[in-house]
């Protein structure tokens, strides 16, 4: 059986995730690396294979079954991924959720236009715990959700910081608020805002000479971002930087807190979790995983753009429908 032939689009910490997420499954080949960055400046882990201009990247699109699209969220997602979705079936990992239906709008018109297939928003959130939600609400329709992130890195809002002006390097914590956790594990249902689940941790080295009130400013008052939390911002140097914020760990929790019964007196808590030492490893483990679903999709003669919520479980894994009905069922 051929294998699922992969590009990577991208090569910072979630592509170079991907690649070596590929070599944990013999179903699938790398092809190449597309970068914005001088290809002969990126030197890739794995052996034979070449990195390449991203405008050269519509040379080979009948060399490359799906592209793995590893930007930001900020802002190369919503321009790369229509823009490869004219050429290739695609993945990606746009996080910003509450821009995600306008981002499928844009990528599934694109994929319906040229006849290929779009998965967005892929992960763990959004992603896998977008499927807990729905499996949890669908199954305690009286109740309510919480999800809880970290405390751990944040790919999305790390990048979004180090795209303001006068920041040389950033990363950012999400911080879940134990006593809100504390509570819906309890049984309770209280009204929590966004304020009240989670704070922001930022760490900041700033260009020389840059207004830092300023960045700090833009950062707490980032739409989609930092507005709805308290949010502190750190101002430290490049060797602070260095030695004590160079892992990406992160994790988190959903939570469907539900009653049931003829008097609806009956507490039922549903908790799925997650512990991380790389978020983006696990990022990319996921995107590749959803590689072998989208291939068989296409192949089944599926157009326009999915999320999580279109895909059968099934179509993840390399195993047959009877060998997971023997071993998983």
């Amino acid at each position: 059986m051929s294998k699922i032939r992969i590009g990577i689009a991208g090569y910072g910490n979630l592509g170079k995730g991907v690649e070596l997420a590929i070599r944990q499954n013999d179903d699938m080949e790398l092809v190449g690396v597309f970068t914005r960055r001088p290809p002969e400046t990126v030197k890739l882990l794995t052996d034979g294979i070449k990195a390449y201009s991203m405008e050269d990247a519509v040379k080979m699109k009948d060399d490359i079954d799906v592209m793995i699209i590893c930007g930001g969220s900020a802002t190369d997602l919503p321009q790369q991924t229509p823009q490869l979705a004219k050429y290739f079936n695609v993945i990606d990992s746009f996080d910003t959720h509450a821009r995600i239906p306008e981002h499928f709008e844009n990528v599934d018109k694109v994929c319906k236009e040229n006849g290929n297939l779009a998965f967005i928003s892929l992960g763990w959130d959004p992603g896998l715990f977008s499927l807990n939600r729905l499996y949890a609400e669908s199954i305690l329709p009286s109740g309510k959700t919480y999800t809880f992130w970290g405390r751990g890195v944040s790919q999305g809002h790390s990048d979004a910081i180090r795209r303001v002006d006068g920041v040389k390097k950033g990363i950012q914590y999400t911080v879940p608020i134990e006593e809100a956790k504390e509570m819906v594990r309890s049984g309770q249902q209280p009204d929590l805002t966004t304020r009240q689940k989670h704070q922001r941790e930022c760490y900041v080295v700033a260009e020389e000479g840059a207004d830092l009130a300023k960045i700090e400013e833009t950062i707490k008052n980032m739409k989609n971002y930092f507005d709805e939390y308290d949010t502190t911002v750190n101002f430290i140097s490049e060797e602070e930087f260095d030695a004590v914020h160079n892992k990406m760990p992160h994790g988190g929790v959903v939570l469907r807190s539900g009653v049931t019964g003829a008097d609806e007196n009956t507490h039922q808590v549903i908790e799925y979790s997650i512990k991380l030492d790389s978020n983006p490893e696990f990022t990319a483990s996921v995107l590749v995983a959803y590689a072998r679903a989208l291939n068989r999709m296409k192949k089944e003669g599926q157009t326009g753009c999915k999320t999580a919520f279109d895909v059968a479980p099934a179509y993840l894994s390399k195993l047959s429908g009877e060998q997971l009905r023997a071993s998983l069922l």
